[in-house]
């Protein structure tokens, strides 16, 4: 892995556990463990345009409450799909 890509990895993990609400920094901290350096460059643009999203839409999107933004709806549904394979409970 490049030093870029490796920076850019830690900083959105980074970016993904200091989040506004305690939901959001775990869900997001999981997900980026697992998934960020499997994804390709353009999924790194969109994921990070992704956390400058409102914590509280965030949440609603991932956890099913509301339909996300389309550019984002493959990767929310990427995270739905990485917390129901841990059984992660939103309630």
């Amino acid at each position: 892995m490049s030093e870029v890509r490796e920076n850019k990895i830690k900083k959105l993990k980074i970016r993904s556990m200091r989040r506004g609400i305690k939901e959001m920094d775990v869900i997001l901290s999981y997900y980026s463990d697992i998934c960020l350096e499997k994804m390709s460059e353009v999924k790194l643009e969109l994921y990070s345009d992704l956390l400058f999203e409102n914590d509280q839409d965030l949440y609603s999107w991932c956890s099913g409450q509301a339909v996300p933004k389309g550019k984002y709806s493959v990767i929310i549904a990427e995270i739905r799909a990485v917390l129901k394979e841990k059984k992660f409970n939103y309630h």
